[in-house]
């Protein structure tokens, strides 16, 4: 058996929402002006309430509605994967397999979130929307959510990969979004940081500060984050429901390590607070590791404490591990996972004990990912190569001590419009970080 497909019925008909499970409350947002937790009111102005309740909600599952349902099923239940060929090009002993996320319409696990964002803020009266992205997924999927739902969506992309991806923002063209090089001369946030640094390659923090500035003076807009806070996560859900219940027709019922790439921290969550859950039920004992790159190693090197998740300081005052809000990271091409700061939830578990973190260089990752590329014929994204890095080491080590794990890798999407970044590599011009 090489790949295990779910029917469209079996699209979970939940969220989980893993608060209602951690051994203690996570610690709460705090406003950005009074250092008070946030209530309600604070965040109206960047999100419809159906959103505000799902990011401070307690309850353990949250229903998806149908028609966000509906949508999914144009890629939902992605499919689950035995690496047959990845373990006979490494010798491994173990047992390796993927959740490929790829097939989406934009090519990445984004689009879970961005419907039902877009969904809520369309029942909610919101005509705009506005948004930052890294590597140009996120904004892809938003534009593709916004034109379902009648919206008009604006994306702010960080500079460095505007300009070394352009068929990311093409793709967001052609869905009819407008997208702009981050930082911009369009707001004032993004005038001060280009004054301030006038060389930058720019960064999420700084495309977050301008797309919150140009959602909180439109009153018809919300701002929509691919990203970091628990409704992100708490849609990205999905993944790993799914992922659990085909491992069950492979005959698995144990899992022994899971890997996945960790920027923002939505990829991460999605496949692993359902295995978190299992964990601490005493169903599983996975050892469950966020693959970071060393050009932000926010898990590996960052501080848990409270931080802006903006360069400009306008968001609210984030619990979390964080290499500093004006923190800049070399501009690898892993531009989903060049954030500094992580997921408050993510950073919780990891605080918790819950899971483990590891930062792999760029070129590691690309060695993976050309490897996987030719073993299983999917071209994965340059995030997701961090991943398959890790879970490489991982069956190499199983090799080395003569025993047969069962490994888990979270593809988090397709690498086709990342090709620029592989001619780089096989050209040998790619440099480390």
């Amino acid at each position: 058996m090489i790949k295990a497909l779910l029917s469209d019925d079996e699209i979970p008909t939940h969220w989980y929402n893993i608060v209602a499970d951690l051994p203690s409350p996570p610690p709460p947002h705090l406003h950005p002006a009074t250092r008070e937790p946030l209530v309600p009111a604070d965040l109206l102005p960047l999100f419809p309430m159906a959103i505000i309740e799902q990011e401070a909600t307690t309850e353990r599952w949250v229903e998806i509605p149908p028609d966000v349902r509906e949508i999914y099923r144009l890629w939902r239940p992605s499919p689950c994967y035995r690496a047959r060929r990845l373990e006979q090009a490494l010798g491994t002993t173990a047992r390796i397999y993927y959740k490929y996320e790829g097939a989406s319409p934009v090519g990445s696990h984004k689009t879970n979130s961005a419907i039902p964002q877009a969904y809520f803020n369309k029942l909610d009266g919101r005509t705009r929307l506005t948004t930052e992205t890294g590597a140009g997924q996120w904004g892809s999927a938003l534009a593709f959510a916004a034109q379902i739902y009648g919206l008009t969506c604006d994306v702010w992309q960080v500079r460095s990969t505007y300009e070394s991806k352009p068929y990311r923002h093409v793709l967001m063209e052609t869905f009819g979004a407008a997208c702009y090089a981050s930082p911009s001369g369009l707001t004032e946030a993004g005038r001060a940081l280009r004054e301030k640094f006038p060389d930058t390659p720019g960064s999420l923090g700084m495309a977050i500060s301008e797309a919150v500035e140009a959602a909180v003076k439109d009153p018809g807009a919300s701002y929509s984050l691919g990203s970091v806070l628990n409704h992100v996560a708490l849609h990205q859900t999905v993944i790993g429901q799914e992922m659990l219940k085909q491992l069950v027709l492979f005959g698995e019922e144990k899992i022994d390590y899971l890997f996945a790439c960790a920027g923002g921290g939505s990829n991460l969550a999605g496949i692993a607070f359902p295995v978190i859950r299992e964990n601490l039920a005493g169903r599983q004992d996975v050892r469950i590791v966020a693959c970071e790159p060393q050009a932000a190693p926010s898990l590996t090197q960052g501080e848990y404490r409270y931080d802006f998740g903006d360069t400009a300081g306008t968001t609210p005052l984030l619990k979390m591990y964080t290499l500093g809000a004006e923190f800049v990271p070399d501009p690898v091409h892993a531009g989903g996972l060049r954030y500094h700061g992580m997921s408050p939830l993510v950073s919780f578990c990891r605080h918790e004990g819950l899971l483990d973190a590891v930062a792999i260089g760029q070129l590691e990752a690309f060695d993976a990912g050309v490897l996987f590329a030719r073993a299983e014929g999917i071209v994965p994204a340059s995030e997701s190569n961090h991943a398959i890095a890790g879970a490489i080491r991982q069956a190499e080590q199983a090799t080395a001590d003569g025993t047969s794990p069962v490994i888990v890798i979270g593809i988090s999407g397709s690498g086709q419009l990342d090709l620029p970044a592989y001619t780089e590599y096989l050209s040998g011009q790619m440099p480390d970080s």
